[in-house]
């Protein structure tokens, strides 16, 4: 009689940590998809100041920067 009631409970407790595995799946999965639709620009970094180190390091030419910077402002 024991061993019946013993069984039931313990599916019972894998069928919860099922649960929570999979709750966890899915909450790592919507952090990592929050994290890579934030942007790809570095903290603390606005285009702006990306747009300056590339005329900076000549990357771009006078043209291109005043044209990129008319656009962002």
């Amino acid at each position: 009689m024991m061993g019946e009631y013993g069984h039931g409970w313990g599916m019972g407790w894998w069928w919860i940590i099922g649960l929570i595995i999979v709750i966890g799946v899915v909450w790592m999965v919507v952090k990592s998809m929050n994290t890579n639709s934030r942007g790809k620009l570095p903290s603390g970094k606005s285009a702006l100041d990306i747009l300056n180190e590339r005329y900076a390091r000549g990357e771009i030419d006078k043209e291109e920067f005043e044209e990129r910077k008319k656009n962002l402002l």
